[in-house]
């Protein structure tokens, strides 16, 4: 279910909006077979970034005209922000999830999700580039593994993306979620 203000758009019919500009952003993760405290059974390690305006977010950022499709500006952005070439790391069209279009911001804008699987050597590989990426230290802090334990997201990341208009814990309980402190 979208978010209010954005609805959701197919990636195909999403080309053909006028005056939209494309962002993309891709949640990276991992199988993480560790423990908690060494007794909570974690899940996964899910990538994030701490960008420049001290907000949690999935490394991406907006599609520049002369890409040739969504997945070459991922890629770009992604290049960008953590650092790896494409023989470490490249999105392609089977890792899209979804797109949602909003004329809630200053612009017009259609957000395209990503998620790809990858190795937990793999996205170690990515978040030790990301400290000489271009962009570091600019549009990005800090590139930052959270690790899961079943059913719980970091206290934070959720509060980042949900709208100012909703209830945090009502959303979380609507997700069905435990939020971890």
């Amino acid at each position: 279910m979208a978010e209010p203000g954005y609805r959701a758009v197919s990636r195909h019919d999403s080309r053909s909006l006028a005056g939209y500009k494309h962002a993309g952003h891709a949640m990276l993760y991992a199988a993480e077979p560790g423990k908690l405290f060494g007794k909570i059974p974690l899940r996964f390690a899910v990538l994030m970034q701490m960008r420049f305006d001290g907000k949690i977010g999935f490394p991406g950022g907006f599609m520049d005209p002369r890409d040739g499709s969504l997945e070459e500006g991922l890629n770009r952005e992604l290049c960008e922000e953590l650092g790896c070439d494409s023989k470490v790391l490249r999105i392609v069209e089977a890792d899209y999830a979804s797109s949602h279009a909003t004329e809630a911001l200053p612009q017009k804008v259609v957000a395209h999700f990503y998620t790809k699987r990858i190795s937990l050597e793999e996205l170690r590989k990515v978040e030790a580039c990301s400290m000489q990426a271009k962009d570091h230290g600019r549009e990005v802090r800090q590139i930052e593994p959270y690790s899961l334990i079943p059913g719980s997201v970091p206290r934070g990341v959720l509060e980042t993306h949900m709208p100012d208009t909703r209830d945090t814990a009502e959303a979380e309980a609507e997700a069905g979620l435990a939020v971890s402190e």
